[in-house]
């Protein structure tokens, strides 16, 4: 990722301290004497670290300098849009640099009260999957092989379909990286018809019901540097918010804040007292002797932190009771200061669950739609990490990239990427934010809310709204949470119950894994990026690399 230049190089070592006291990975250094002084990796290892490209930014005369982008470009030729990032569900600022229609590269933007001045290197670097693979025209799926087709006939194909077939044997599943546009297009249109199967939770976690305070990150993510103890619950926050971990690491190194981990013992690049890896340790902790106990109850701002690991296994509604009866027991939410916090994966989350994109009553959940038999007819709005081999639906896939929806998809409408509309996405800690149009969609791609515009006419039930500015009008009358644009909820801390949040019920044994294995493999884009994939090779031990 890092291409290097020593003839310019004069020593700072301002990367070597990034590396080693920001991101918490002591991989570079200098080496040799004299004149052959130089900045290297130690034994000719890759930098292990999920936010290594950002030294990048910081060296001050040029020798360190982007791989992928070299000499692709003049920064006069570029144009400059600023956005917001969705690789994870921080909404990191982000400025998108476009050639014609090609993204080509993406950096960041200050903002201290999310990502401060970095990004990971999965934003930075994913942006070359943005080109391949996509879907650039209609397919409609004739005799077992997908054949293109135009615009009127894919749409007409669906309608049909739609029509012929009863609310309850249709179902919606929204993906990680819709905008909210797009979730309430698909809400008016499908809810309307009177159909209950709605999920945006591909992952099947248990949240949606309850306060909205219930989903969000309520310290905020400038806040939780107040917090003085500070407890993680099945979450990896390296591998699903390399920056928000980089802020962890940040208090930890002042002495500030004391961690304890609940979940894998992973090298989070601070210290942790590792309490436990399953739900066990979690309804224990309460009743427990332990140093960690004894002062996550005296301290005066406590915050527990919920990871998608916890809420998105089988049991995770009983999980998400033991983490609520975990923080009343240590008094987490109390006047001035709210310290439950989800940490989500997903940048559509938590806009989803704002918006009640869930199983209305009797409705079923994005696993049991999946099911044989389940459904007649199954829409995947850009719903790609979920398992569809069983289902025996008939598949419409609203999407960018020839991913696994796609592949099962009977017909395929092809969508706009994060960098190709105007959306609003909802952070981790329920802030609203707006991403803007860097670039234009690929061929005959559409937006995703025209789309379903269209669709809506050619089912017969017209949505009310031909503009974008129309739908987000009634987006803010339905849902007034989304017009307040970069505001943070819990900036102003409100009192909420803990009760009403989880479901009584057995909690398995099994220990708490973090959802993202692979970190750059974790969305269509990052699948379909050639440099990702590089860096999951390297990362997984598959491919050797030598020092330049």
């Amino acid at each position: 990722l890092v291409k290097t230049a020593m003839t310019r190089c004069i020593q700072c070592t301002r990367c070597v301290r990034f590396v080693t006291e920001i991101a918490g990975v002591p991989d570079i250094g200098l080496i040799s004497r004299g004149e052959d002084v130089e900045i290297t990796t130690y034994l000719g290892k890759a930098v292990a670290s999920e936010l290594s490209a950002n030294v990048i930014d910081l060296c001050p005369v040029g020798a360190l300098t982007s791989k992928p982008y070299a000499f692709n470009a003049r920064p006069w030729e570029l144009k400059k849009t600023e956005t917001v990032d969705v690789m994870d569900a921080l909404g990191s600022a982000i400025r998108v640099d476009v050639r014609g229609p090609a993204v080509l590269r993406v950096l960041p933007r200050v903002n201290d009260e999310i990502n401060e001045e970095w990004i990971s290197d999965k934003t930075r670097y994913a942006c070359d999957g943005l080109g391949r693979q996509r879907l650039d025209r209609p397919f409609v799926r004739v005799g077992g092989k997908l054949q293109p087709a135009t615009w009127g006939e894919a749409l007409d194909a669906v309608a049909a379909r739609i029509k012929a077939s009863s609310p309850e044997r249709v179902g919606v599943i929204a993906g990680d990286l819709q905008d909210a546009e797009s979730m309430k297009a698909a809400l008016d249109l499908f809810g309307g018809a009177g159909i209950k199967n709605l999920d945006c939770r591909q992952d099947g976690a248990a949240l949606g019901a309850g306060p909205r305070e219930g989903w969000l990150f309520n310290s905020t993510i400038a806040g939780i540097e107040d917090a003085d103890v500070v407890l993680l619950v099945g979450t990896n926050p390296r591998l699903e918010a390399p920056v928000l971990n980089a802020r962890f690491r940040k208090q930890w190194l002042a002495g500030k804040t004391r961690f304890g981990v609940i979940g894998e013992a992973a090298d989070l690049t601070f210290g942790y007292d590792h309490l436990g890896a399953g739900p066990a340790s979690l309804t224990g902790l309460a009743k427990s002797k332990s140093d960690f106990a004894k002062a996550f109850k005296a301290a005066s701002k406590p915050a527990i932190v919920v990871g998608q690991g916890a809420l998105s296994r089988p049991d995770g509604a009983a999980v998400l009771k033991a983490a609520a009866d975990v923080a009343k027991a240590f008094g987490v939410v109390r006047e001035g200061w709210n310290g439950w916090n989800v940490l989500h994966t997903a940048a559509a989350r938590v806009g989803g669950l704002d918006l009640g994109f869930v199983p209305g009553e009797g409705g079923k959940s994005a696993a049991e739609m999946v099911r044989k038999g389940a459904l007649d007819v199954l829409v995947l709005l850009g719903a790609d990490e979920i398992d569809l081999k069983d289902t025996d639906a008939f598949v419409v896939y609203l999407g960018t990239h020839g991913d696994a929806g796609a592949h099962r998809a009977d017909v395929i409408l092809p969508g706009a990427a994060y960098t190709e509309k105007a959306g609003l996405y909802v952070n981790t800690e329920g802030r609203v934010q707006r991403g803007e149009r860097a670039a234009f969609p690929k061929g005959e791609a559409k937006e995703d809310w025209a789309i379903l515009r269209a669709l809506s006419e050619k089912v017969g039930a017209a949505l009310p709204y031909d503009t974008q500015d129309q739908l987000r009008a009634k987006l803010f009358a339905d849902h007034p949470t989304f017009g307040q644009i970069d505001h943070a909820p819990g900036s102003i801390p409100t009192a909420f119950d803990l009760g009403a949040l989880g479901a009584a019920g057995d909690v398995s044994d099994a220990p708490f894994a973090s959802p993202v294995k692979a970190f750059h493999l974790t969305n269509p884009i990052a699948r379909a990026s050639v440099t990702m994939a590089e860096c999951a090779a390297l990362a997984s031990g598959a491919a050797k690399i030598a020092a330049e």
